[in-house]
């Protein structure tokens, strides 16, 4: 996988995504003593930069895999976004959902036409689930992360950003599975190569760190935290990107995220939800490490 790949995937996305605004502002700026640049896909489609890469799967679909669907697994935010893709070729998208999604995202699902099977909130409830889905419909499974045009599709965001700001020091992204910090990493460290890319994560579900740090994939099965997208662990594909262009994974308690969420709001008017909070609760742990750089910050969705 290389930019080029991202490249043509945004081309081949542009007609339907919205390309999202960057927002600064100058109070979170004074308090941060850097320049801090908000990729805003809380205001893309679904409300979250899921639909770049929902979009580009579903549109490199042959005629064959189309005719029977698509299906997956998703606790919100991919599932939304794969129902709306989907709905642009006019096939069915099978969603399965834990009851413990948020109510929110689960009418956000229902509203772009998703068609909804509850599981226990499990991954192996999740994955049960849907090969029974798959086994009786044929349809095809679009994996929320650990697909390669899902990542490819992701990495538009940063692409975007990366065009419109010049010479950023760092770039952030949150990561659960990895896809959207996967191809972040890949189209920043081709435009820009000496950037630092920087997961964030919650430090109560650190799977990525922990992996990053041990060479080898570290699931954390049920992990407790508000960031309710970044509670799944890497893939095997996005964990072999991570390790190759990422230069490190930062960690944020619960308390900091809320109060990351409340800044973006109060300070910005971003209304973020908490999974998307986390790169700037990142910043508020580590100030020092940030201070007097230009920071690009993907806010990857606003279903709060």
């Amino acid at each position: 996988m290389s930019y080029i790949d991202i490249v043509e995937a945004h081309d081949r996305i542009k007609p339907f995504i919205l390309r999202t605004p960057i927002v600064s502002s100058i109070t979170i700026n004074s308090f941060f003593a850097s320049e801090i640049f908000f990729k805003c896909e809380n205001l893309q489609k679904v409300n979250a930069f899921k639909y770049r890469g929902a979009t580009n799967a579903v549109q490199k679909l042959s005629f064959a895999e189309v005719a029977k669907g698509v299906a997956t697994h998703s606790s919100g935010n991919h599932a939304a976004a794969l129902a709306l893709a989907a709905k642009t070729r006019n096939i069915p998208a099978y969603i399965v959902m834990p009851t413990s999604a948020p109510t929110s995202k689960v009418k956000n699902v229902e509203n772009h036409g998703g068609i909804i099977t509850f599981c226990e909130p499990t991954l192996k409830a999740r994955e049960k689930t849907l090969e029974i889905i798959i086994e009786k419909y044929g349809a095809t499974f679009i994996h929320p992360y650990n697909n390669f045009d899902i990542i490819c599709g992701q990495g538009t965001a940063a692409v975007e950003l990366i065009e419109e700001v010049e010479n950023l020091d760092i770039i952030m992204a949150p990561v659960g599975g990895g896809g959207l910090l996967s191809g972040t990493s890949i189209a920043a460290k081709h435009f820009l190569p000496d950037i630092q890319v920087i997961g964030a994560e919650p430090a109560n579900a650190d799977d990525a760190r922990r992996s990053l740090k041990a060479g080898k994939i570290i699931p954390i099965f049920n992990p407790d935290t508000i960031a309710d997208g970044l509670r799944t662990y890497l893939g095997t594909l996005t964990f072999e990107i991570i390790k190759n262009n990422v230069n490190d994974i930062l960690t944020a308690t619960e308390h900091s995220i809320k109060e990351a969420v409340k800044i973006l709001h109060n300070q910005a008017e971003i209304l973020a939800e908490p999974s998307s909070a986390v790169p700037l609760a990142v910043m508020i742990e580590n100030k020092p490490f940030f201070e007097g750089k230009r920071v690009g910050i993907i806010i990857s969705g606003g279903n709060i």
